[in-house]
């Protein structure tokens, strides 16, 4: 089941917002998602290279049609027509099997368990890391005035955080900072405390921001001081 905040952490997330946007001139927002891709297409292909190589294990073994009831006739063929016949049985149970294999692989690593583990995780990373993206444009990270507006992404079922920044802290903050960001809201969430991990991730950022960018004379809040979750 995918974790759900309640208001009063919706709350306090907006709250750790506000107070660490107080110290800078950037700009955070948060995303919590439930997933970001359903790694179909992963199944499918995991259950078609299933289909073309575990009935091939059977040949070496002598595969015939007789080995699966009622399709075996019990007669040896005794000429060139029975030997086409039995060929085409051959065939037509080949397909029969690797048509279940694939059904039968694609049904299991349909289960969120296993589709994540037969996920590689540069996948999952990389399918996080375009959400977060997409994201970040969408409520307008990217227009404002000073470029300093930083996204905290978290993942549930695909177990990834991203924190994206701007081009004008980009420029000039080494990416590595994010990581204590990253690492704690990873850890917030394992432990489903994602409030907390959302507040502690948000005061790492606070601080980086504001070690680099200061508050302005004229400082407005160009992004609203929220978590949004889809």
């Amino acid at each position: 089941m995918v974790m759900r905040l309640n208001s009063s952490e919706h709350a306090r997330v907006a709250s750790a917002i506000a107070a660490a946007e107080a110290s800078t001139s950037g700009e955070i927002f948060c995303v919590l998602a439930g997933q970001v891709s359903t790694y179909r297409d992963l199944s499918l292909a995991w259950a078609a290279a299933a289909a073309l190589l575990l009935p091939l294990a059977l040949i070496p073994l002598g595969f015939e049609p007789a080995w699966f009831p009622g399709l075996g006739t019990g007669w040896e063929a005794g000429h060139l027509a029975a030997l086409d016949l039995n060929l085409g049985r051959a065939l037509g149970v080949y397909a029969v099997l690797q048509a279940a294999v694939f059904l039968a692989v694609y049904i299991l690593l349909r289960i969120p368990v296993l589709t994540r583990l037969t996920t590689p995780r540069g996948v999952r990373r990389d399918r996080t890391r375009r959400a977060a993206m997409h994201q970040f444009l969408a409520h307008g990270l990217h227009v404002t005035e000073h470029r300093t507006g930083v996204l905290i992404f978290a993942a549930m079922a695909d177990r990834q955080v991203e924190v994206i920044a701007d081009q004008g802290i980009h420029s000039r903050v080494d990416q590595a900072v994010w990581a204590d960001a990253v690492q704690v809201l990873t850890e917030g969430l394992r432990d489903r405390r994602a409030a907390e991990g959302f507040e502690q991730a948000i005061a790492l950022v606070g601080g980086v921001l504001a070690k680099h960018f200061p508050p302005r004379p004229r400082n407005p809040n160009e992004v609203p001081d929220r978590l949004v979750e889809i």
